[in-house]
């Protein structure tokens, strides 16, 4: 499964040649995959109420061609591994106006309690981890 959404490239977040700041990127995944969460009724809000939180241990992005300031972006966010106390969303950005590639990467979480401890999340949350085992691509 893979959650698509469409951004259009503000002007905040190029430089003077408007191209996209290459940091933006990353803040691009975290909407698609907060966007592919919520499309499985797993709002990032109601996680953090139950008690789980996500934060990115590992982050990675290759940059192929440079988004520009009017581009309009679909962001591609597909959950591609859950294993034990991790979580992995791959990520593709293409320009709408030709299908570019724009980039690709993903980002690695831990599963962790409010205190950042990692907790067996399938054992404690299995309604939860057995929906996102669901919805893993390959």
């Amino acid at each position: 499964m893979e959650y698509k959404t469409e951004i259009k490239v503000r002007y905040n977040e190029t430089d003077k040649m408007g191209v996209v700041y290459h940091g933006n990127y990353f803040a691009w995944f975290d909407i698609g995959r907060t966007g592919f969460l919520g499309s499985i009724g797993l709002p990032y809000w109601e996680l953090e109420d139950e008690g789980i939180f996500l934060p990115v241990i590992e982050a990675n992005c290759k940059y192929k061609k440079p988004a520009k300031y009017g581009d309009e972006v679909i962001i591609i966010a597909k959950l591609t591994k859950l294993k034990g106390v991790r979580i992995q969303f791959d990520y593709e950005l293409y320009r709408k106006s030709d299908n570019t590639l724009l980039a690709e990467g993903y980002t690695c979480h831990a599963v962790v309690d409010k205190n950042l401890k990692p907790m067996n999340f399938k054992r404690k949350y299995n309604e939860i981890w057995n929906l996102l085992k669901e919805h893993v691509g390959k």
